[in-house]
Parts: C-alpha cells; sequence; structure tokens
C-alpha cells in the first residue's frame, strides 16, 4: 500500500471505533460519487426521526494544519458544494483525521492499551455559500469539533429530533 491509502485505512478503523464505542453501525457505499464515503446509522426511535442517519466524506492528512483554536483543510470543489447542500435527507459532514508524519507514530500498541494518535475533527458545511474558486476552498474546523463517541452521540441525537448539524 502507498502511504494514501494507510491514511484512508487508518481514518476508516478510526472512525469505525468512535461510532462502535457510540452504539451505532457504519456503512459504506460502494462508490463514492457523491462525497459519502461513510454512513452512520442508529437503530429505532431515538426521538422525532425513526432509525436516524449521518452521511460523512472522510480524509485524512499529516500535513501541519493545526492552529490554536483552529484547523485549516484545504477541500476540493466537488466535496465542498456536494456538502454544503441543504436539500438532502440524510445531513452531511466533512470529517478530517490527522495523523503523525511518520506511519510508525500512528499506532501504540501493548497489552494495556491500543492508542491510535491525534483525532478527527467534524464540520458541517450545510448551507455554506458559493465559491469563486476553481480547484480548492479552505475550509475552518474548530478544534473543540473533535470526533468523539460523545459528539457522535450528541449529533444522532440532534438529527432524531429533526435537527441537521
Amino acid at each position: 500500500m502507498d502511504i494514501n491509502q494507510q491514511k484512508e485505512q487508518f481514518s476508516n478503523a478510526y472512525l469505525r471505533a468512535v461510532v462502535s464505542v457510540a452504539g451505532y453501525t457504519t456503512y459504506k457505499p460502494e462508490v463514492d460519487d457523491d462525497s459519502v464515503d461513510f454512513g452512520i446509522a442508529a437503530k429505532g426511535m431515538m426521538g422525532r426521526v425513526r432509525s436516524p442517519r449521518l452521511e460523512l466524506q472522510l480524509k485524512s492528512t499529516s500535513r501541519n494544519l493545526l492552529k490554536d483554536t483552529e484547523i485549516c483543510y484545504p477541500l476540493k470543489i466537488k466535496n465542498y458544494n456536494d456538502l454544503r447542500t441543504v436539500d438532502l435527507m440524510i445531513p452531511r459532514l466533512l470529517v478530517v483525521v490527522l495523523l503523525p508524519e511518520n506511519s510508525n507514530e500512528w499506532l501504540n500498541q501493548s497489552e494495556e492499551e491500543l492508542c491510535m494518535r491525534y483525532c478527527g475533527y467534524w464540520l458541517s458545511l450545510r448551507g455554506m455559500p458559493k465559491t469563486q474558486n476553481a480547484t480548492n476552498v479552505t475550509v475552518t474546523i474548530p478544534r473543540i469539533n473533535q470526533l468523539t463517541v460523545v459528539a457522535i452521540q450528541s449529533i444522532m441525537q440532534q438529527i432524531a429530533q429533526g435537527v441537521a448539524p
């Protein structure tokens, strides 16, 4: 595998780990032609909406994008436009997983723990304005938007109440 494939597989594992601990399942479309790499699904009634779902565009990078309070990520225009749409049945988020530069530092393992280095961050682009950019647009993700078990549960509860993130 080349390094980009390794990053993709690592971010897939990160997402699946967080979502499984949150108590939901993931699904993966066979083709990503609509900026959807993964979906998250809940079972049964959680609120007003039965079996809420969330779709994700998953990115990973080892570039130094961290600032004091935010991450600035260069997103392809196609993904930006697909994710900013407001008339979707299933809400969508961008998730960016940051990794150390050296792949040997991505994971630490012992008999006591499995530690994945760094973390993912989420952002809703719903309703963002059109851009005149031709290839990329830099999106700003607040560092408080860590993709954690609690964050996933909170987002899914919002969707179950009929509120899109």
